[in-house]
This record gives C-alpha cells, structure tokens and sequence, in this order.
C-alpha cells in the first residue's frame, strides 16, 4: 500500500467514515414517507446516498416534489432523526483501533462534517471517544459547508496545524474536493456511503482506504 508522509492532524468526515449512520437516517426518511403513506426505501438503496444527508435522501425519495416542499420534509426529517439519533449507529469495524493508533503516535484528530450542529451534538455523546477529540466542525458552524474548504481550514487552524500537515479523509466527493481546495491530503473512504453510479478514481484523492484500520498503513 502506497505511504504518504505522516501528518500532524487527520481530519475525519463524520458519517460513512466514522459512524455507520445510514439505518438510523434511513428510519428518519421512512418514517416521513410513511406519514404520507408512501412506500419504505429499502436499506440498499438509501445506504449508498446516507452522505448526502437528508436532502440527498428526500430528493431520492420524492424526485421533483422535493424542491418544491424542502423546507417542510426537511423538518419532518430532522425531527424523526433527532428522536432516534444513535439507535442503530456505531463505529465501522476498525475506527476505535485505528483512533487509538493514532492517539498513541501522537497525531491530532477532529471532525468535519456537514451535519447540523444540533445533531451532531446530539450524537456525539453515545460515542465518548469522539467527543473527545478537540475538534469538531459542523455544516452550520461557519457560514459555508463543504465542498467548500474553510470548515477545514478552520478545523486545522483550532488544532494549530498547517493545512499542508493534515489529511482528510471522507468518503463522498464534496470531503475531496474541499480536502484538495484546502491543500491537505485527501484520503477516500471506500467503505462508506458511495454510489455504483459514482467513480471515486476520478475525484483526484491522494489515497484511498478500503476499512478504517488501512489507515494506519498509510502512515510511515
């Protein structure tokens, strides 16, 4: 496996990189749709889109009709989700070693991710080990959200680390896109949330990792 230079700080998305989230956000889209009496999206299908959140999942769920009730179905899921926030989510095989690891190397670790802050902080106590990390940047904590790259600079800059010292690992495109724009090294995750439709290889990462402990063998 490839190795890159180790850093001082890895910056982690949240869901489908850490956290294994889709059961719970998929038991919040279908308790909307059954409101409605309208058929349950099947774990396939709404696994693969969890990292695009409840927009991504609604729009799925209701084509066109989204844009047009957004602000409405988006608060009928949020609050479906905010009830059951952790009842089916937990770490992917391998995160509390992998953390561990880099805890013992010393190498800072934090979140970025683009799920409210509300939420976040609702979710993050059923998992003390990520609580614990010194950062944790949300989708609404700045005025912009990824793909955009200042939610990561500014992650980096409360850690008093070079951007060019950090590695961000996600795994949808906007995590790379706003990894490269923020000049850190970007690590796909293979094993969350990516679509058959979607072609990683073309998203310009630096490496990718096929589970979470393949990290550590990146580092030398």
């Amino acid at each position: 496996m490839q190795t890159i230079a180790s850093p001082q700080a890895i910056l982690f998305d949240l869901d489908g990189t850490l956290l294994d989230t889709a059961d719970d956000l998929g038991a919040a889209l279908n308790k909307v749709l059954a409101a409605e009496q309208r058929p349950a999206v099947a774990a396939e299908y709404y696994r693969p889109i969890a990292s695009h959140g409840s927009a991504g999942l609604l729009r799925f769920a209701y084509g066109e009709q989204f844009e047009l009730r957004k602000t409405e179905l988006r608060q009928a899921f949020l609050h479906h989700y905010a009830e059951q926030v952790a009842l089916h989510t937990g770490f992917f095989d391998g995160v509390e070693i992998m953390l561990g690891e880099l805890q013992q190397r010393g190498i800072r670790a934090g979140i970025v991710t683009n799920k409210p802050q509300a939420l976040t902080h609702l979710l993050l106590p059923y998992f003390p080990l990520l609580q614990a990390l010194p950062v944790v940047v949300s989708g609404d904590t700045l005025a912009v959200a990824k793909p955009h790259p200042q939610p990561l600079l500014y992650a980096a800059q409360m850690l008093q680390v070079a951007a060019s010292q950090c590695w961000y690992v996600g795994d949808a495109e906007r995590d790379i896109q706003a990894g490269n724009a923020a000049g850190m090294h970007t690590i796909i995750a293979r094993y969350g949330y990516i679509h058959d439709s979607e072609q990683p290889d073309s998203w310009g990462a630096k490496a990718s990792i096929e589970q979470p402990v393949d990290l550590i063998d990146l580092l030398r």
